[in-house]
């Protein structure tokens, strides 16, 4: 019998966070300072000295940055909802989610790795409505140090100030998981029967070489998805490959950068592409503005004559329907 004073404690239930990169409130410079300076700040990001770094990073980038960040992100930006793309389809991929695993005994929720709604807040949250069991979605089909490391990092970093702590589990990389690669290549033949191009260019966000060179699997993760992918999709008899975007600073990231694999496709006569980019759930900055405006830019001006860019899974049926298995696999034994 519980004593009077006893503090109320919920029916248990079962958590799952999706958590996604992040995103600023805003385009202004206030907001794209506070995301800028959370994101850049984080050491599993930018590995360089602190010493070094944080001068770097505070008496230059966040002083020049977020007026030139906050431009790009306006290009993409839903000003009706006043919300980004990637905000946006990750509230969409949480609501779809929840609704194909009706259950009260579970609970689905989505936070950010930068930004709000953060994960301490949402395992907080999860916590006090009784989740004594959360399963953590990184949404990085490939696993990065400065990615889904991360993600762990940060949940405990919540755990470490919990009394009462939740037992946790973290969902594997899935990049070579059958459900995933099926997904992408339905995802990609539904385009490819409207519009046949000489190849499809596969690109991942880069990391600095040196990042693979101490250990970080990315690439090989990178490199494996690719090669399924031609696999599965080898009937159609149009290869995709692989390069990396988004470099940042002077040091080397790992190779074919993109506007590389543009030049050697239009050099070999394959001047009508498609591009996927296979390592993001959900369309962002990165894909949206990078790679469909100037990576489609930068193509036509090295002589190529037909861009498409392939939308990322976001909220298709095929993310739905491979989030949903690989989620009810990771909480068996829970439910």
């Amino acid at each position: 019998m519980k004593p009077k004073d006893h503090i109320k404690i919920p029916n248990p239930k079962v958590g799952v966070i999706l958590v996604n990169l992040g995103t600023p409130e805003a385009t202004n410079y206030k907001s794209m300072w506070i995301y800028l300076r959370e994101f850049l700040s984080d050491k599993r990001v930018i590995e360089l000295p602190r010493i070094l770094w944080l001068p770097i990073l505070y008496f230059i980038i966040l002083i020049v940055r977020p007026k030139k960040s906050g431009k790009l992100y306006e290009k993409i930006w839903n000003k009706k909802k006043g919300i980004s793309p990637l905000k946006e389809i990750t509230i969409k991929v949480t609501e779809k989610l929840r609704g194909k695993l009706k259950t009260e005994k579970v609970q689905i929720n989505y936070a950010m790795n930068y930004g709000n709604p953060s994960i301490k807040d949402v395992m907080t949250s999860q916590f006090k409505q009784g989740c004594t069991k959360i399963l953590i979605v990184p949404m990085y089909p490939q696993y990065s140090a400065t990615t889904t490391a991360s993600v762990v990092d940060n949940v405990n970093r919540v755990l470490k100030k919990m009394r009462w702590q939740p037992t946790i589990r973290f969902c594997p990389p899935y990049f070579d998981d059958d459900i995933y690669i099926k997904a992408l290549c339905s995802h990609i033949e539904k385009k490819i029967k409207k519009s046949k191009p000489d190849k499809i260019l596969a690109s991942f966000h880069g990391i600095p070489k040196k990042y693979f060179l101490k250990g970080d699997p990315y690439h090989c993760h990178c490199a494996k998805t690719v090669r399924l992918l031609n696999e599965r999709l080898k009937k159609t008899k149009i290869k995709i490959e692989l390069s990396f975007q988004s470099r940042f600073g002077p040091q080397e990231w790992l190779r074919p950068y993109m506007n590389e694999k543009f030049k050697e496709l239009i050099d070999n006569d394959n001047k009508k592409i498609m591009m996927i980019a296979p390592g993001f759930s959900v369309d962002c900055l990165e894909t949206l503005e990078e790679i469909k405006m100037e990576g489609q830019e930068e193509f036509k001006e090295m002589g190529g004559e037909k861009f498409e860019y392939i939308s990322c899974l976001n909220d298709t049926e095929e993310s739905i329907a491979m989030l949903k298995q690989i989620v009810k696999r990771e909480l068996s034994g829970w439910i």
